[in-house]
């Protein structure tokens, strides 16, 4: 391996490049192939996430310990998103550790939302009016909704990995 070919995972690029990977001023041309990872919110905040939301999907994580997610759980992320025929360039992921004080109705309104995964976030918790079971798909606010318990737990059970597998199967309809 040389230094043209070191491939680093995306969270590790994500941590080098906190902000964006590239500055935007007004005359600077859009391109479609830049992948921004802030969005100005309700109050000027910058929203920060991983991927390109092409397909209104948000998935949102709750990590004390790392600016998105770890390594382990993105990669398992990754190996979702590529079992259901997505990608990261479909999804937002949003680490909830940085927002505690928004709530669904913020992050739908900046992300335009129609499927939301919450991996270890409680709906409740998370600002919502109901309350729902883990593995259950949920329809609300013309959302579609999953709560599930933490990636790290999935991961390593295979039952539950076969429940979130049948969650899914039934969102994408595969």
């Amino acid at each position: 391996m040389n230094l043209n070919h070191i491939h680093l995972p995306a969270s590790v690029i994500a941590n080098l490049y906190p902000h964006s990977l590239i500055e935007l001023n007004e005359n600077t041309p859009m391109r479609e192939d830049i992948v921004l990872t802030k969005r100005s919110g309700k109050s000027g905040d910058e929203w920060k996430y991983l991927g390109e939301n092409k397909k209104n999907i948000l998935v949102v994580v709750n990590y004390h310990d790392a600016a998105y997610l770890p390594d382990e759980e993105l990669s398992f992320l990754t190996n979702m998103l590529t079992a259901c025929r997505l990608n990261l360039g479909d999804v937002a992921i949003v680490n909830r550790n940085n927002y505690s004080g928004s709530d669904y109705k913020d992050l739908l309104a900046q992300f335009s939302s129609k499927i939301v995964f919450l991996f270890g976030i409680d709906p409740v918790s998370f600002g919502m009016p109901v309350s729902f079971p883990h593995f259950q798909v949920q329809s609300f606010a013309k959302t579609t909704f999953l709560f599930t318990p933490a990636t790290e737990e999935i991961k390593k059970d295979e039952l539950l990995k076969s429940k979130l597998w049948v969650c899914l199967r039934r969102i994408f309809g595969i």
